[in-house]
Formats: structure tokens, sequence, C-alpha cells
């Protein structure tokens, strides 16, 4: 949509400017639509969304079968440090799988999965509790396709 306004707004534009104007593409790539990229990461594209949870030891020994330690030891090495070995611009388990799913459950545009499942997974050990949080800083919504 954002894309068909701006081909409206440059015709008018390229109509009315008592210049010389050419116009050689809509979109200069800059707006990185369906591109992950650094950009997205610090200045948001779409919604940003951060969700935590304390998760109770007894029940990470119970329902996760790991212990708040292991799971935190995971994240770090993994998540993070694997991450960052790889030249990843987030530090997430698997976002886009879970995003995916509920982009084509909900009808939304899934090439938006691209820079939507960007995002960063923290642990911390807390009281012998995990503490999880999700940061999305780029979740596009309402998203439909099509221009």
């Amino acid at each position: 949509m954002a894309t068909i306004a701006t081909d409206k707004a440059a015709e008018w534009i390229l109509r009315n400017y008592p210049g010389e104007a050419k116009l050689i593409a809509i979109s200069g790539n800059l707006c990185t639509d369906k591109k992950p990229a650094l950009l997205n990461a610090i200045l948001g594209r779409g919604k940003t969304v951060v969700a935590e949870a304390t998760i109770k030891r007894d029940i990470a020994l119970r329902v996760l079968k790991a212990a708040p330690e292991d799971i935190d030891t995971v994240n770090r090495v993994k998540n993070l440090l694997g991450s960052a070995r790889a030249g990843s611009p987030s530090f997430n388990a698997h976002y886009a799988n879970i995003i995916a799913a509920i982009f084509i459950a909900t009808g939304q545009d899934v090439a938006q999965v691209v820079e939507s499942s960007m995002g960063y997974t923290w642990t911390e050990v807390r009281n012998g509790d995990l503490y999880i949080s999700v940061t999305l800083p780029s979740l596009e919504l309402g998203t439909v396709g099509g221009g």
C-alpha cells in the first residue's frame, strides 16, 4: 500500500514540478522491505514488541525438563555467542517459524517474516527462577501485500 501511495505522489510531483525531474525507481531500497537489516533493528519498522516472563524453577524442571541455569547457558552460548560469531543481525532461536505460522493463519504478507523475525532472546537466573524476555524490533502487522 505504501508503494502504491508513493508512486501516486511521485507521479503528481513529476506533473507539477516546474523544473526537470526524473523518476528512476519508486523505492531506493533504504526501506529494506522484505530484507533483514540492522537499520530495522535500530530504528524499528512496524511495531517494536517486548514480552517477558519469569518461570518458577519447579515449573522449568517439571514442564521444560531443564534447570533455569541450563536454559540460560544455552541461550548465551547458542543464541548470543553463536549468532554473533555467524554475523547474524539478531539473536534468537527460530522466531521465523512462529511468526510465519501466525502470518499464514491470519492472512498477513508472509514475505514480511524476513524483517519481522529479527529479534533478541534474553535470559537470566533470578533467585533460582528463569527470567526470559524476547524483543522484536520490527514486527510488521497489518500487511496484506500487493504494493
